[in-house]
């Protein structure tokens, strides 16, 4: 389900167009914008005309703390009222023109987009830049999926139990940096407090008869499986009790070392469930991950570019095990296996099936934030490795892609999600002032 947002419309006019028509416009988008699911609608009955209707409008709606405004221009209107606007809300804005109406009398009626310009000019040489826009009769829908990605950020819990893996500085994060770009306060935790999480026998009992039905657990020893259980037990009971929506884990190496077995099965279980689970203690690899959870992505999956074919022009998306275990391609062995980390590494091992993805990396380096952002297309492939992969190929030649990977020191991890999900984070990252690599 896609993040709940809150957002505020209101529809700017003057009297000497046509405002009645404009009126009636803006009656029927108040309709059409009802049917859309998971939007608390905000509306400004009357069309704002004045000054102090405009100053009305911005304290209402500030009100209602709302997480994005809708400014339709119905006509032309005075170029100050989208000032006195953002300078009391200062939310995201979407500019909304009209088609122009037939001619009347040989007058132009509404002078819609002209009005939009003047609101767009004003806010941008104000240094005011997180504005979109649109023409026409419907709403940008991706520009609203752009806002519940931001609203996913300012307010969901995240977490990070450890720090980041060992030597993988190009994860790391400036916390006051995150904060300033994105609205996260990190939450920090010990690896102990997850493995002395409490929970009851009868938890861990329903687990393992989950596990024996999910995998092939041949390849694997009751004690791991028993380890498997208690541990994926323990992840829910404590991100549940911490009230957390997503989780950054240091997998390695003290879990294997000091708990008994590697975190990569259980946290492909509750992958399955929705819970948001990142490896190796990537911090922005799991905003990636969550931010396409806001906008429909159903299970994503953090992987790395393990592998490219250059003759074949495709790449393999992989990682040791972790990718949620609904993602099975439904056809090769759906197993566990501890072939890594000496015998304790116990990962899912499957296929992934095939379909379009989506490839989204939140990256930062120093101040600066930039996104990431490939389509690809998932192909169907035999079992032949450990762990959980996807064979992809890109619209440009997988060569021209790495290319912008490395070239752009992109982190090694990317999220991917099944479906089409690109637009709305070109639109986020111009709302945000982010380079995109594209």
């Amino acid at each position: 389900m896609k993040q709940l947002v809150k957002i505020g419309v209101l529809c700017f006019a003057r009297k000497t167009f046509d405002f009645n028509a404009a009126f009636d416009i803006y009656k029927k988008i108040q309709t059409d914008l009802k049917r859309i699911s998971q939007v608390e609608w905000r509306f400004i009955p009357e069309l704002v005309i004045e000054e102090d209707e405009a100053i009305a409008a911005a304290l209402e709606l500030k009100s209602k703390n709302i997480d994005a405004v809708i400014c339709i221009s119905g006509t032309f209107h005075l170029g100050q009222l989208i000032l006195q606007f953002d300078r009391i809300l200062q939310k995201p804005l979407l500019l909304w023109g009209l088609y122009e109406l037939p001619y009347d009398g040989g007058r132009i009626r509404l002078n819609s987009v002209c009005g939009l310009n003047l609101d767009a000019s004003n806010l941008y040489k104000s240094g005011i830049h997180n504005f979109h826009y649109k023409i026409g009769p419907n709403i940008d829908e991706d520009w609203i999926d752009a806002i519940r990605v931001i609203k996913a950020f300012t307010s969901s819990k995240i977490g990070i139990i450890g720090h980041h893996a060992s030597g993988f500085f190009n994860i790391d994060v400036d916390e006051p940096i995150l904060f300033k770009e994105t609205g996260v306060l990190l939450q920090q935790y010990e690896l102990k407090q997850v493995w002395d999480a409490e929970v009851s026998d009868i938890d861990v009992n329903k687990r393992r008869e989950q596990i024996k039905e999910l995998f092939d657990i041949s390849g694997i020893s009751d004690d791991q499986i028993n380890k498997v259980a208690d541990l994926t037990a323990k992840f829910a009971a404590f991100m549940d009790k911490q009230g957390l929506h997503a989780l950054a884990v240091r997998c390695w190496p003290e879990f294997a070392a000091e708990f008994g077995i590697s975190p990569c099965a259980s946290m492909s279980i509750l992958q399955s469930e929705h819970y948001i689970l990142g490896c190796e203690g990537d911090v922005l690899g799991l905003m990636s991950m969550l931010a396409q959870k806001a906008i429909g992505g159903e299970t994503p999956f953090l992987t790395d570019f393990s592998q490219v074919d250059f003759e074949q022009n495709y790449a393999l998306l992989w990682h040791c095990g972790v990718a949620a275990c609904n993602l099975w391609d439904g056809k090769c062995v759906r197993s566990l296996d501890s072939y890594f980390a000496g015998g304790k590494g116990v990962t899912a091992d499957f296929v992934m099936k095939p379909g379009k993805v989506s490839l989204l990396r939140i990256d930062s380096v120093g101040e600066e934030f930039r996104i990431f952002l490939q389509r690809a297309e998932g192909l169907p492939m035999q079992k032949e490795l450990k762990g959980t992969y996807l064979k992809t190929r890109f619209k440009d030649n997988i060569r021209v892609v790495l290319d912008k990977i490395i070239t752009n020191g992109i982190a090694h991890h990317i999220a991917l999600s099944y479906g089409n999900f690109i637009r709305p984070f070109e639109i986020l990252a111009k709302i945000k002032k982010w380079q995109i690599v594209q």
